[in-house]
């Protein structure tokens, strides 16, 4: 049998020979060489070996022979996971080795798996096996497949893992027989692929896996499914057509002769809940919802206790923390309107210590991103800029493209959201114990290719610290005339005076008191946000691509508190809601309770929830996504 690198023969040929039933204990040699005489020697009735025969010295018997590769602590012992033709054929080998040959392998062979074998081409070699019912070329690099070379006794045909795009190249005189045909996880696209699974190519398709492709019609793909009137068991699931909310309720009412749906039973009572679906499923609108919820986050370390207090001329910090996500873009769906709500992207910094201020060219780095992505109040509601400078910085200009670049690289890569992708974010939260989002956004996303390729890769999930620092703004000196001055001058001195000379002391409090009440409230001006990362991982979504409708899971970031901070938050705590003998009670006993060792810091964490919403009776598809 010769066969060329790449092929199926090949890779049958390279099976047959690692099975190594030429060499010992199989085959003929030295072992069995009295057992087995040239052809010419003896009639082929007499080929056959007898068991009264006397062996040899230095010969085995048969028994010890299969004795060798039965064992499984044997040298010559096949893989746990080798299949019954593998194991038959070696036994054969060792009892009648000369009936092995080309043409007998052939007539053997019913069922051929070739998996994972850097195939690339299925050749004519095939339909030297002219008994084969079952071929298995899954996980190779297949791209196209001859019809006319695949033996016309097929009736199970699995392709999966392969780089085949296109249906169209079995539908040249496809197996007539064919009852079960497998083509997950190839890379099938395009409209135009529902018109080769019809009865016109398939007319006995019991089976039929196309899932995990990026198909995007379903309607067209279940009209032409529907002539398939053998058509039992279906699997379209991991297809971006399979994220519309009426997917499943589409199929299932017009293929009213299937059985079994991405695994799943169809039963009788599902069918009447979507009955009459497939008459309106030209009016249903084209296009995915998902609802993402964010819960409460908890673990937050109190950065606030371990500041020193501000002192008169400051600074002043507030804390505020928040959770991002990155969610697939939709260029053409409505769920574009709020394309631009992103996170606040302001230069971040990981140390506490105090940052100087900004210069301009910075500052206009950071109110074009604000530009750029806008920004969630806690309303929900969008803001065109969410710069805490004003909105003067955004009058700066920046000369060059070259000075732009300079100035990307400062912000924190993992406060931008991946290619393709936009940054949401939940509203600021000032720190508790256990923190509330409360956040819940709905995405309606109409080009479906993408939604795929995102939940395939996840979603980026973060929990972001918000430092402010606050300075006091000294007031500028009034103006005034210079002989108002020199007169105010001589009053008060001889104010002055009086005073000392009298040595009232109810003057003096008097004069002390208008003091106090002339001093301005002090204005506060802000510095840029300093943004810490204190959380951050990878959320997988490919299970809403696998048939689940819902996704929830608690993002576990490790422990960020320690013992001490808090003992402090927990001081803290207790001297606002108690007296102070009752806050020095509670500060001796958490004190102790720490001290032991049994106090263990919660774990950072965060509740992701995404729900991929799905249609339950024909009335609601219809009431929803008419258009």
């Amino acid at each position: 049998m010769q066969a060329h690198p790449g092929t199926v023969s090949a890779a049958v040929r390279e099976h047959l020979r690692r099975l190594c039933l030429k060499e010992f204990p199989c085959g003929t040699g030295s072992w069995n060489k009295s057992r087995f005489l040239p052809q010419t020697w003896r009639t082929w009735r007499e080929l056959v070996p007898r068991e009264e025969e006397t062996v040899s010295a230095g010969e085995e018997t048969v028994e010890a022979l299969l004795g060798l590769v039965r064992s499984p602590h044997s040298p010559w012992a096949l893989p746990s996971d080798s299949s019954a033709e593998d194991r038959f054929l070696r036994e054969l080998a060792i009892q009648n080795p000369l009936m092995l040959s080309d043409v007998f392998f052939c007539s053997y062979f019913r069922s051929l798996r070739v998996v994972n074998k850097g195939v690339s081409l299925v050749d004519k070699g095939l339909l030297k096996f002219p008994k084969l019912e079952e071929l298995v070329l899954s996980a190779n690099r297949i791209k196209e497949v001859k019809a006319s070379n695949l033996p016309p006794t097929l009736k199970v045909l699995e392709l999966y893992g392969n780089e085949i795009t296109s249906v169209e190249c079995l539908c040249a005189c496809p197996p007539p027989g064919l009852q079960h045909l497998g083509l997950g996880h190839n890379k099938l696209l395009g409209p135009l692929e529902s018109l080769y699974v019809t009865a016109d190519h398939w007319p006995n398709l019991v089976s039929l896996d196309l899932g995990f492709n990026d198909l995007t019609d379903l309607q067209s793909m279940v009209d032409s499914l529907h002539t398939l009137r053998q058509l039992r068991l279906l699997v379209l699931q991991g297809n971006p057509l399979a994220l519309v909310p009426y997917y499943r309720g589409l199929t299932v009412d017009t293929l009213s002769r299937l059985c079994v749906l991405d695994d799943i039973t169809v039963s009788p009572n599902e069918k009447h809940q979507f009955r009459g679906l497939s008459v309106n499923g030209d009016l249903l609108a084209h296009e995915a919802q998902l609802v993402v919820t964010i819960g409460n986050i908890r673990g937050v370390l109190d950065s606030s206790v371990l500041d020193p207090e501000p002192g008169p001329e400051g600074p002043f910090i507030a804390y505020s923390y928040y959770v991002t996500y990155d969610f697939v873009e939709d260029e053409e769906g409505e769920g574009s309107e709020y394309a631009g709500v992103l996170a606040e992207i302001v230069k971040p910094s990981s140390s506490p210590e105090i940052v100087p201020e900004e210069s301009p060219e910075e500052d206009v780095e950071e109110a074009e991103e604000s530009v750029e992505s806008g920004g969630m109040t806690e309303s929900g509601e969008l803001e065109g800029s969410v710069s805490v400078r004003g909105s003067a910085v955004l009058q700066t200009s920046i000369d060059s493209a070259e000075e732009l670049a300079k100035l990307r690289p400062r912000i924190d890569p993992r406060l931008c959201p991946s290619p393709g992708t936009v940054l949401f974010s939940t509203a600021r939260k000032p720190w508790s114990d256990v923190i509330p989002c409360n956040y819940e956004m709905q995405h309606t996303l109409r080009d479906l290719v993408p939604l795929k390729a995102f939940l395939l890769a996840g979603t980026t999930v973060t929990i972001v610290q918000e430092k402010i620092l606050s300075w006091p703004l000294v007031a500028p000196p009034s103006e005034s005339p210079l002989t108002t001055k020199k007169g105010k001058l001589e009053k008060d001195k001889k104010r002055r005076d009086d005073k000392k000379r009298k040595g009232e002391k109810e003057a003096s409090k008097e004069q002390k008191g208008p003091k106090k009440k002339k001093e301005l409230p002090k204005e506060l001006r802000q510095d840029p946000p300093i943004l810490t990362v204190l959380g951050r991982g990878m959320v997988a979504l490919e299970s809403l691509l696998a048939g689940e409708s819902l996704m929830s899971t608690v993002c576990n970031f490790g422990v960020v508190r320690t013992v001490e901070s808090d003992r402090l938050t927990f001081a803290r705590e207790s001297k606002k809601n108690k007296s102070k003998k009752a806050a020095k009670r509670d500060a001796k006993k958490t004190d102790v309770l720490l001290s032991e060792g049994d106090h263990q810091p919660d774990p950072l964490t965060v509740e992701v929830q995404i729900q991929l919403n799905q249609c339950r009776t024909a009335e609601e598809a219809l009431q929803a996504f008419s258009v």
